[in-house]
């Protein structure tokens, strides 16, 4: 199972001190938790991408090509690609290219984003979200997947006898997971290719998250992937932990009370009885990680978020440190343990490369 973090790049005042990082000091503080999250024995570093403030992360490729030329072995990935804003043919480029820079440790979060404005900002309408992601990824897909792409939509001018390059790495494409906090077209989306499903749980009840992520299960078995139990399923998550259950939730509080996107709503006690956000000890963090198994099956990918809300470098660091040493080696062994013989891990580059040299590799859907 994979361990580890993404961010959304929110530059935010710390309403302990009032102080407000530059966005040049909130983007090196990125890279600083990324590369700290490899030192901690992470398993994956993602950024999400926006184009509007208060955030930051508007262009991630450039963020993880200088991540992955600093780092050896976490897997670098995104924590939403606009499929739907961006242009197919620059993804396939851009990732292909970082995919070669980082020697394959590299896969792709699409999603719908959840910003409106963005749409007519890309020249789009968001009225047609859920047309844009199907249409832009199936090219996408094929422009991963074919040297030369003859193809015509509704969404972008016709392509006659292109080719993307470079070529993806050793000639298989990123893996790919859709990410969703809402879109049932999206899990069957990601069931129709086989693909992985990302369901963002952060902020809506697990109930909702069960129905999509159940959805996403039984519509892969349908198309012929394998099993329900089978389908590669990430979930998100949010902690803050000190020694004492006490002092996390003290320490905690004001950066959640003034938070940009649930301050000033919900008290933190309903929030966190509501969704995944855990403030406390590290072992009611991992009791409560472990419960996810019993909601929604055995999955393959956690990442938690952890450097929003405006708090400062310092305390995620020392987060990153206790989710290292005392959260995560806990987690691995207990999902370990508990993890029947035939449910596979999350897929990498390298276990690709193989199941395609063994003539495993499942055929690309149309």
């Amino acid at each position: 199972m994979q361990f580890g973090i993404f961010t959304v790049g929110d530059v935010t005042t710390d309403p302990t001190n009032g102080t407000t990082p530059t966005e040049h000091e909130r983007i090196k503080a990125m890279t600083t938790i990324a590369l700290k999250a490899e030192e901690v024995g992470l398993d994956v570093f993602a950024t999400g991408e926006h184009h509007n403030p208060p955030f930051v992360p508007s262009s991630p490729t450039t963020m993880l090509g200088w991540i992955a030329a600093r780092t050896e072995r976490i897997i670098l990935s995104t924590a939403t690609t606009l499929i739907t804003t961006n242009d197919p043919v620059k993804i396939a480029e851009d990732y292909a290219m970082l995919q070669h820079l980082a020697d394959g440790r590299v896969d792709l979060m699409t999603g719908r984003g959840n910003t409106g404005p963005v749409y007519p900002w890309f020249g789009k309408d968001i009225r047609d979200g859920i047309s844009l992601a199907l249409e832009n990824y199936a090219l996408l897909r094929r422009l991963w997947r074919q040297d030369v792409v003859d193809w015509e939509g509704k969404f972008r001018t016709p392509l006659q006898g292109f080719t993307a390059t470079p070529r993806p790495l050793d000639g298989v494409p990123p893996f790919v997971w859709h990410g969703s906090i809402r879109s049932p077209e999206v899990a069957e989306q990601a069931a129709y290719y086989g693909d992985g499903f990302f369901a963002n749980n952060i902020f809506w009840p697990k109930e909702h998250f069960m129905r999509l992520i159940e959805l996403y299960r039984q519509r892969f078995a349908h198309y012929g992937h394998g099993t329900a139990e089978q389908a590669i399923v990430g979930l998100g998550g949010q902690v803050f932990m000190r020694k004492n259950s006490q002092d996390a939730v003290r320490e905690f509080r004001p950066y959640f009370d003034n938070a940009p996107v649930y301050g000033h709503g919900p008290s933190l006690e309903e929030f966190t009885e509501r969704t995944p956000l855990t403030v406390g000890s590290p072992q009611q963090v991992i009791e409560r990680t472990l419960s996810f198994r019993e909601s929604f099956g055995d999955y393959q990918r956690q990442l938690f978020l952890m450097d929003h809300a405006g708090l400062p470098l310092k305390t995620v660091l020392e987060q990153l440190d206790i989710l290292g040493e005392e959260v995560v080696p806990v987690l691995r062994r207990e999902f370990a343990a508990l993890r029947p013989a035939g449910v596979p891990d999350a897929p990498t580059h390298r276990s690709l490369v193989a199941r395609r040299d063994a003539g495993g590799d499942r055929p690309a859907a149309s």
